[in-house]
C-alpha cells in the first residue's frame, strides 16, 4: 500500500468499527470533539502495550481538553477485550481485520524486518478536529513520550 496522501485540512475518512466490547464505535459519532486516532501494529506485543498504557493513563487529560481517545489495530475484539482486561486499559480499542481503515488512513504497508518483507502496521496517529478535518499527524511513531507529544499539539492547536 503506497504511504497515506492525507493532508492537514483534509476531512478525515469515516468510518464505523467495532470496539473490544463488539460495540459499533463511528468516526461521525464524535464530530464536534477532538480526535486522537491512533493506529497500532499488534496487542499485547511491548511497544504496543507501552503505547496503550500510556493512551489510559492520560484518557482524563484527553477528555478535560475535549478530546476521545481511539485506537486501531488489525486485531480481533476478542484480542482487544483481553488486551483491555490483562492490562487495566480504559480507552477504546477498534478491530479492523479486514485492514479497509488501516488502508484509507494509509497505515496499512510493506514493511521489511529480519531480511523478510510483510504488510503490516505504521505506527501512526492522526489528530483530527471538531470538524472531521484532519490536524495533525505523526508517522512512523517512536512510542517514548509521544503521547505527551499529542498533548501538547492538542493544547497548541486549541489554543488557536
Amino acid at each position: 500500500m503506497p504511504e497515506s496522501v492525507l493532508s492537514v485540512g483534509d476531512v478525515a475518512p469515516g468510518f464505523c468499527l467495532p470496539d473490544q466490547d463488539g460495540e459499533e464505535v463511528c468516526m461521525k459519532d464524535h464530530v464536534g470533539k477532538w480526535v486522537v486516532l491512533y493506529f497500532y501494529p499488534r496487542d499485547n506485543t511491548k511497544g504496543c502495550t507501552l503505547e496503550a498504557l500510556d493512551f489510559t493513563a492520560n484518557k482524563e487529560a484527553f477528555q478535560e481538553m475535549g478530546a476521545v481517545v481511539l485506537g486501531v489495530s488489525p486485531d480481533s475484539v476478542r484480542s482487544h477485550k483481553g488486551f483491555c482486561q490483562k492490562h487495566g486499559l480504559t480507552i477504546t480499542l477498534l478491530s479492523d481485520p479486514e485492514h479497509g481503515v488501516l488502508e484509507e488512513y494509509g497505515v496499512w504497508q510493506l514493511k521489511k524486518m529480519y531480511g523478510r518483507e510483510f504488510h503490516g502496521v505504521v505506527r501512526s496517529t492522526f489528530l483530527v478536529d471538531p470538524e472531521g478535518k484532519l490536524a495533525h499527524a505523526w508517522r512512523n511513531v517512536r512510542v517514548a513520550n509521544h503521547v505527551e507529544a499529542v498533548k501538547q499539539k492538542l493544547a497548541e492547536l486549541k489554543g488557536r
